[in-house]
């Protein structure tokens, strides 16, 4: 069974960066199209990016685009969510999943347990 595990969260300024990892164990990542998710503080979780199996092609959300990049080294078996340009509504629990990625993601399953993402001065 595909077991996902997400890490590289914490506290960030304004303005900062992180880089979010999705680490797989019980199985191999190769299969997999892979999504990241957020839960802010008071909201619903909401897809934020996605990639294909072999990397070939990815989806982003409008409000992070040009700012989080998502890619992927199967050989790793991790996923990474690059964040830049990080603002305060971007804070909340960062989630991985796998994912059917086309034009946004549908059918999440093997959640990860989350990491809590930070923007505050």
């Amino acid at each position: 069974q595909l077991q996902l595990v997400e890490s590289g969260g914490g506290l960030v300024q304004p303005g900062g960066s992180l880089r979010l990892s999705c680490t797989a164990s019980g199985f191999t990542l190769d299969y997999y199209a892979i999504g990241w998710f957020r839960q802010g503080p008071g909201k619903e979780r909401e897809g934020v990016s996605c990639i294909s199996s072999n990397g070939g092609s990815t989806w982003t959300v409008d409000f992070v685009k040009g700012r989080f990049t998502i890619s992927r080294d199967n050989a790793k078996k991790t996923v990474y969510l690059q964040m830049n340009s990080l603002k305060p509504e971007d804070t909340g629990v960062y989630y991985c999943a796998a994912v059917r990625c086309g034009f946004g993601v549908t059918g999440a399953h093997s959640w990860g347990q989350g990491v809590q993402v930070t923007v505050s001065s």
